[in-house]
């Protein structure tokens, strides 16, 4: 990994920090701030050669399958995009708030045009541009909300806000977090790693961000999207009835540390 924490750069750093102790535990083992400059084939498999990301400290690993991945980028290779006049804006078309480009009958959406580089992003904006188109309704897709999510075992997803991001911006919040450790469901599936953790305006309680760590957090961040999408506040998820035992508790857990300082199923 070339940076100094894995899960990319939106990953919240605390999250980062566990998610990479809890793959260690599986075996995993990393080298960060390296970078990989070049793969070799051999009589019996891969020569993977690396070195320091600042230079230096070159060193070969032997490996069967070498899985490349190396971020993403807008794909707008042959649209002839300038050949019609349309503008851009750095590398991505230049859109307005109906995703129009500055031919007026030209529409963008997804990787080429601003926002997360995600598949559920570009899909929700191409159904807001068939909506406009045929009734004329404006779209509106706030990119707090949507969700990333890291498919691993366990899952990392995260909305909103993470701690560094709040810092940066000097908003002051607070947080409360809750380990599965704690929850009757995980412990049950033998899913206990990972927690829970709930960032909020410390004056008005408002979420600003959901992180989760666990084997389903992918499908367990959506309550937190619709919450964050409605401007709800810490306390009203934390009064919210979960069914139990489910994993979501953890997430009303974490609510009930960020609005009360407690939890009524602390560990």
């Amino acid at each position: 990994e070339f940076l100094d924490s894995i899960g990319g750069l939106g990953i919240d750093k605390e999250v980062a920090k566990q998610f990479m102790a809890i793959l260690k535990k599986q075996g995993v083992e990393f080298k960060m701030k390296t970078k990989v400059t070049g793969v070799e084939r051999t009589g019996s498999g891969l020569a993977v050669k690396t070195e320091v990301a600042e230079g230096g400290g070159a060193e070969t690993a032997e490996a069967d399958v070498v899985l490349v991945c190396v971020g993403r980028r807008e794909f707008n290779d042959n649209l002839g995009l300038a050949d019609v006049g349309v503008q851009m804006d750095g590398r991505k078309v230049k859109v307005d708030h109906h995703y129009r480009t500055s031919v007026p009958n030209i529409y963008a959406i997804g990787d080429i045009v601003q926002g997360p580089m995600l598949a559920h992003k570009a899909e929700d904006e191409g159904a807001l541009v068939s909506e406009f188109l045929a009734t004329g309704k404006d779209p509106h897709l706030d990119y707090n909300t949507v969700p990333s999510v890291v498919y691993t075992h366990p899952e990392v997803a995260w909305v909103g806000k993470t701690e560094e991001q709040l810092k940066a911006e000097g908003v002051e919040y607070k947080k409360g977090k809750f380990v599965f450790g704690a929850n009757s469901r995980a412990k049950a599936n033998g899913e206990e790693a990972g927690f829970v953790k709930v960032l909020a305006c410390k004056k008005t309680d408002k979420l600003l961000g959901v992180h989760i760590i666990n084997a389903l957090a992918g499908e367990l961040i959506a309550e937190a999207c619709l919450a964050i999408e409605y401007g709800a506040a810490s306390e009203d998820l934390a009064r919210v009835c979960h069914a139990h035992p489910t994993l979501s508790e953890a997430l009303k857990g974490a609510t009930q540390m960020t609005a009360f300082g407690k939890a009524v199923n602390s560990p």
